[in-house]
């Protein structure tokens, strides 16, 4: 049992008295002794909380599940929108066929072509004008007018310059991919803290040993950014370019099935392009958290 002192005046002296702690009760002329809050014992939680595995499956799933109940129900129209059932009757038909393997390596050629073009171009641009003051003033204003007019606004234009084949088709890809490199690891770049560019010149680092130690881990995780998004972009580009005057893609296969109105054929289309954008920014995502696992971030 532990106890506490506290102090009394009698007449004349000073006299210490032992109080019994459980008590509760304060002695004569002694502060209370606060107790420990219950609430503020229990830690609470701010974050998003713990990951679960594949769980950015769960949203594709339920919308999937929604549209597959609304289908049995009758209250989609299957002249407007196919049921599931009828989409995957569909899709095994054109891989039975070799129609739709034929048109997705395709599409998956002018998406990569664009992709890789893209990502180099506008790696190159960012460290160009991120590194150096010249690079910065030639550079940069002619990209910030790009990213304010789309690729697409330019399609009139390329195909006077291109032509309609598949040279105007990768070169509009690689435009949206490029900008989104570029804005977002032209910010890395710049965002990174001056101090350890200082500490650099202290250490006497050679301009190699600066942008292996400084430069490329500092604009890491605005490059991935870019990545992600210009992924993105690779497929909305290609979506439109499939469309234009194309003799084989997976656009052109759905733009085949407007004209016979067949909304299954359509929806196959359109499911492809979702699994393959959804497939590419999870693989995009996966080497993200494998290369920088040094950071600790909500995402986990």
């Amino acid at each position: 049992m532990t106890e506490l002192l506290t102090n009394t005046r009698a007449p004349g002296r000073l006299k210490t008295v032992l109080v019994p702690e459980e008590s509760g009760k304060p002695a004569h002329g002694a502060a209370p002794v606060p107790k420990p809050d219950a609430s503020r014992t229990t830690r609470r939680r701010l974050g998003p909380g713990r990951a679960v595995p594949f769980g950015r499956l769960i949203g594709p799933v339920l919308v999937i599940g929604l549209w597959w109940f609304a289908s049995a129900i009758g209250y989609l129209d299957p002249r407007i929108l196919s049921g599931p059932g009828t989409v995957l009757s569909t899709a095994s038909d054109l891989v039975s066929s070799g129609r739709l393997q034929d048109n997705v390596l395709i599409s998956l050629q002018r998406a990569g072509l664009g992709l890789f073009f893209g990502v180099t171009a506008g790696v190159l641009l960012a460290v160009a004008a991120g590194l150096s003051r010249t690079g910065e003033y030639l550079l940069d204003g002619p990209l910030q007018i790009k990213r304010a007019i789309p690729s697409l606004a330019m399609l009139p234009l390329l195909i006077l310059w291109l032509g309609i084949g598949e040279q105007m088709k990768v070169t509009v890809i690689a435009l949206g991919v490029a900008v989104n490199m570029y804005i977002n690891t032209y910010a890395s770049l710049t965002g990174i803290d001056s101090r350890y560019v200082e500490l650099a010149e202290g250490l006497d680092l050679s301009r190699a040993q600066f942008v292996r130690k400084v430069v490329v881990p500092g604009s890491l995780p605005g490059f991935f950014v870019g990545l992600r998004l210009g992924v993105t972009a690779s497929w909305l580009g290609l979506i439109v370019v499939e469309q234009i005057n194309a003799t084989s893609g997976i656009g052109y296969m759905m733009f085949q099935a407007q004209q016979y109105a067949q909304s299954d054929v359509i929806i196959v289309g359109l499911v492809a392009y979702g699994i393959f954008g959804f497939a590419s920014d999870a693989a995009v995502r996966a080497v993200e958290r494998k290369v920088l696992s040094w950071r600790r971030t909500l995402a986990g």
